[in-house]
């Protein structure tokens, strides 16, 4: 368990906002709102270790499809529904 103190809001966008500089990505490219809702969808419904993966997957996805916004948005929800249909009776050491 972390013991940090949470940070304000805007922390990450300082964050993201240094990161894609970084990779030399604009930041309003970056659909953070759209990113968060499938690593909560994904952490509630299939595992929490899945989130960050599965939004990298939707990135990489996107990027290999033509790297658009629309591009962003299909893949983020086809992660969204395939995580919403994950079957809930799986054994809980498997979540």
């Amino acid at each position: 368990m972390s013991t940090s103190t949470p940070l304000p809001p805007e922390a990450l966008d300082d964050w993201l906002a240094a990161l894609a500089a970084r990779l030399g990505l604009d930041p309003a490219d970056i659909p953070v709102g759209t990113l968060l809702d499938v690593a909560r969808d994904v952490a509630h419904n299939v595992a929490r270790p899945a989130a960050p993966l599965s939004t990298f997957l939707v990135g990489l996805a996107a990027a290999r499809n033509g790297g658009t916004a629309t591009d962003i948005d299909r893949a983020a929800a086809l992660a969204t529904e395939l995580a919403l249909a994950w079957p809930t009776d799986r054994p809980e050491a498997t979540r």
